[in-house]
């Protein structure tokens, strides 16, 4: 229902209108820029939660266990694989991340948004089970060669590492396709602020704002004094 008006005709408070949260995935090879922009997002936007993804791999030093990941197991990381526990999962690297179901599912029923820091595998499972929940992004960088210089600036992975992740950079950008959006990243500001944009949209959509029938008929049952 909508808010009383004021004696100028206009709500006395703003009109909420209840929706179904969004999953708002970030996708891109590594060191083109995707954890930044999700940082930056979660800092100036409190009513954007992120998805805590589990990790067999090493924390690196500037990495908060808990935070930007929850590091187990192999052995517990199958565990939750194989009880259905897990939304996606995939190896990448030669470690094993996942999304747990349980938190993403109860923040969606209750109208939140949540932030996905995942590869194009987790990307396309959660695309094939919750689609119309689903906003995804995809993140390149403006060169080959920017992308090489931003990983030996990161300065958190070895030599090999590095070299890993650029061969493999090539075959991640071959999904690029698969996102509803696309953001080169050659400038940061300009990159965050062209997703704050697309989450905006997003929100606003008709088929996820459920409470817009309740909203119109009671729009429709008013009867304004002429």
């Amino acid at each position: 229902m909508s808010p009383a008006p004021s004696s100028k005709g206009k709500p006395s408070s703003p009109v909420k209108i209840a929706r179904r949260g969004l999953m708002l995935v970030l996708s891109s090879p590594s060191g083109a820029g995707k954890s930044t922009i999700a940082r930056n997002l979660l800092e100036s936007d409190s009513t954007l939660g992120i998805s805590v993804s589990v990790t067999t791999r090493q924390r690196r030093p500037s990495e908060i266990a808990g935070k930007h990941y929850h590091f187990i197991s192999t052995r517990e990381f199958e565990r939750l694989r194989d009880s259905d526990a897990l939304l996606e999962w995939a190896e990448v690297h030669g470690n094993f991340y996942g999304t747990p179901r349980e938190p993403v599912e109860a923040a969606m029923a209750e109208g939140r948004d949540m932030l996905f820091d995942i590869d194009w595998q987790g990307a396309r499972q959660l695309q094939e089970k919750m689609k119309a929940d689903v906003v995804s992004i995809f993140v390149l960088p403006p060169t080959m060669t920017e992308l090489q210089s931003r990983l030996h600036r990161r300065a958190e992975d070895t030599e090999e590492v590095i070299r890993t992740r650029l061969l493999n950079s090539r075959a991640e950008i071959e999904h690029w396709r698969e996102y509803d959006y696309v953001i080169v990243n050659d400038d940061l500001d300009n990159a965050f602020h062209a997703v704050s944009n697309i989450i905006g949209a997003e929100r606003i959509r008709r088929d996820r704002r459920h409470g817009l029938f309740d909203f119109v008929q009671g729009l429709l049952m008013e009867e304004p004094e002429l």
